[in-house]
């Protein structure tokens, strides 16, 4: 529990008292103000909370957090004086700001929960029942149909495991194997009979997210299938319940001629009465063999048989079971299901996902190893810029997890389930990037929009800035100072609610001394910037990484690697990483390919050659070739390779950049490359 001192009860110090008075981990010592007649001090009153004129009187080491309100100066240094040590002092704007965002989730979430009231009336309101399970085998979702076939209320069965409420259930097995079940029969615990789809649920990374069933009661046309006795008895009571049923059903004689169909069938089929009855079973198929022909001549029943039926092409699947009369074949029933709504059901739950994963940045601070202690330092840096609105500016290597850090900012910032957008300034020309960036009036609807509007109260990425053109920073500027943009070709000042996350490995004080870099962009970026120390800096790292990175390869390649030998590990400890934590991934992804599938652990025969990044690297000079004699061509040649490399990985292998570094021609890159064999897996 912290202890809070209120200075200031004006307006804005009412507010703040309102909203802290309602947090839980907050109590409320004091407010003070020299009016004793201002509106907090008689709210703070009501509340039964101490009250000074005098805020001196009200603060001692008791005191975890200061809030000032009255936007004085003096009184605000006065107070950053007296204060205990490990008290925090917060200015009264940002205390604002942050009853003003916790306005805006409270929005966001009543949006939420009338968005889940839509869904849960469209779910509702089919016919068939649905359960979805998660990774941990409980319920998470179930309509009301669901309910009425299983007669269990749907209260009851969310957070159930489902094999507490259907025993029989494969949906853990269709989540362990990924494989889909179309059309299977089932007989519940209630004794009804349902014919059941289930289908895993599967991100497009291949994240198994759960797996979910759609069900149809089926006892009533099955038990009439399979126990009628005398046709001809029960003809009339038979047509009544096949013609107020909502399952389509289709009824053929021993010879395989239409005798029976119902409304439902109708609806599904686009058939009448006229194009089915008297006619022969397959005058409904437009694509697939007759199930009911089939069944006649083998006397069995046929179950989750798929087919395309009547003049639109309905995708169905197909029951069909004999009609059995004293030992003689009288004929078959058949039961059609329509598949539009399981796939439509289905498209809109990927949809769903699609949607969720573009909003969503992927990695949080859980996926980022840090032992060292500047790695430590940095993501601690980190943590505190998610928790402010201001602009963050990533410095490091190529390579060293800047946009893993720049992921991490926004899930842990308020903008967490906003948009977070990424972009990469050096992979772009300047015509193509201001358009992606700003927009264009004269483009499409859809190319109008540029990533800035799309990021709207979200966040973007804006990595390798120091690559962006003099006039992209004067309108990124605009940006960070009045939160509009213009797009290309417009003249209307658009409003943008964007926090810009932004990283370099580019020196911006070398640049803005250069006039390449705008000095007051600079600035502007620079309000909380973060270095992230290359590899070689942070060697604690290197096992832990080499372990996480093993994990996840192990996941992609489908092995089993479980460790490093010390003689492997040694070896990449000498190493230099001008890759930095990419080029690990790099040689231990290699690693992993040399090795026979049944290894265990990384040796130092399956690490790929560690390139040369010095002429000390290069051993030449002190007799590490076993006395062989090197040409002063090989020399040469090892070292401009080197360079290539580094160079091209620093440019993200934009090859105009390389050569303008090098000051060679493009032609002439090319060339070396070629010569060298480098490409953009080197």
């Amino acid at each position: 529990m912290q202890n809070v001192i209120i200075v200031g009860a004006g307006n804005g110090g009412s507010a703040i008292l309102k909203l802290f008075d309602q947090a839980e981990m907050l109590n409320i010592t004091g407010v003070a103000d020299i009016d004793s007649h201002a509106p907090g001090i008689k709210i703070a009153q009501s509340l039964n909370i101490h009250t000074y004129r005098n805020y001196r009187q009200a603060i001692d080491d008791s005191i975890d957090i200061l809030v000032e309100t009255t936007g004085d100066q003096e009184v605000f240094h006065d107070l950053m004086a007296i204060k205990p040590k490990h008290c925090v002092l917060i200015p009264g704007t940002v205390a604002h700001v942050m009853f003003e965002l916790l306005n805006e989730k409270e929005c966001l979430l009543e949006q939420i929960q009338k968005n889940t009231k839509k869904r849960d009336m469209v779910l509702n309101s089919i016919h068939d029942g649905l359960i979805v399970i998660d990774p941990n085998e409980t319920i998470t979702m179930a309509n009301e149909s669901a309910s009425k076939i299983l007669e269990f209320p749907v209260e009851k069965m969310i957070l159930r495991k489902v094999l507490d409420i259907i025993p029989d259930s494969k949906l853990p097995k269709i989540f362990e194997t990924r494989e889909q079940e179309v059309n299977q029969r089932l007989t519940l615990n209630n004794g009804k009979k349902i014919i059941t789809t289930r289908i895993p649920l599967i991100s497009d990374s291949g994240e198994a997210l759960g797996a979910f069933a759609v069900f149809k009661d089926i006892t009533d046309v099955v038990s009439l299938a399979e126990e009628i006795t005398n046709l001809k008895d029960i003809q009339v009571m038979l047509e009544a319940i096949i013609q107020s049923s909502e399952e389509a059903i289709s009824v053929v004689d021993e010879s395989g001629k239409g005798i029976m169909i119902n409304p439902a069938y109708t609806k599904i089929t686009g058939l009448s009465e006229k194009d089915v009855i008297g006619k022969p079973a397959t005058a409904d198929i437009s694509e697939g063999e007759s199930m009911h022909m089939k069944v006649l001549q083998t006397r069995q029943a046929v179950r989750g048989a798929r087919m395309k039926v009547g003049p639109h092409k309905r995708d169905v699947l197909v029951n069909v079971a004999p009609i059995i009369v004293d030992g003689k074949l009288k004929g078959s029933v058949g039961v059609i299901h329509d598949l539009s709504e399981i796939e439509s059901l289905t498209s809109e739950l990927k949809r769903a996902r699609q949607i969720i994963r573009d909003l969503e940045a992927k990695y949080t601070f859980d996926d980022i190893v840090a032992k060292s202690t500047d790695m430590i330092l940095a993501l601690e840096q980190a943590k505190l810029g998610a928790r402010t609105p201001t602009t963050v500016l990533l410095r490091g290597e190529s390579g060293t997890g800047k946009e893993l850090i720049a992921h991490a900012i926004h899930n842990e910032s308020k903008r967490q389930h906003m948009k977070f957008i990424r972009v990469n300034c050096a992979a772009f020309d300047e015509e193509v990037l201001d358009r992606l960036l700003f927009g264009d009036e004269r483009g499409s609807p859809e190319q109008q929009i540029g990533y800035f509007e799309e990021a709207h109260q979200g966040s973007i990425f804006l990595d390798e800035i120091g690559d962006l053109s003099k006039d992209l920073q004067a309108k990124i500027l605009r940006v960070l100072e009045d939160q509009t943009i213009i797009r290309v070709g417009g003249s209307e000042p658009i409003y943008v609610d964007v926090r810009i996350i932004a990283a370099t490995n580019v020196n911006l004080e070398r640049a803005i001394m250069s006039g390449e870099f705008r000095e007051d962009l600079y600035y502007r970026l620079s309000k909380f910037p973060i270095n992230i120390p290359p590899l070689r800096e942070r060697m604690e790292d290197l096992y832990p990484l080499v372990h996480y990175l093993i994990s996840q390869l192990n996941e992609n390649y489908g092995r089993s690697v479980e460790t490093i030998s010390d003689e492997a590990l040694e070896k990449l400890r000498k190493y230099n990483y001008p890759g930095n934590v990419r080029e690990l991934d790099n040689i231990i992804g290699r690693a992993m390919i040399n090795m026979e599938i049944q290894d265990e652990i990384i040796r130092g025969k399956h690490l790929p050659p560690l390139r040369k990044t010095s002429f000390d690297d290069l051993d030449i000079m002190n007799g590490s070739y076993d006395d062989e004699v090197i040409s002063l061509q090989a020399a040469l040649d090892e070292f401009e390779k080197q360079l290539l490399i580094e160079t091209l990985e620093k440019n993200n292998f934009i090859k105009s950049k390389t050569a303008k570094q090098l000051k060679i021609s493009i032609r002439n890159l090319y060339y070396k490359m070629n010569k060298y064999n480098l490409g953009k897996d080197t």
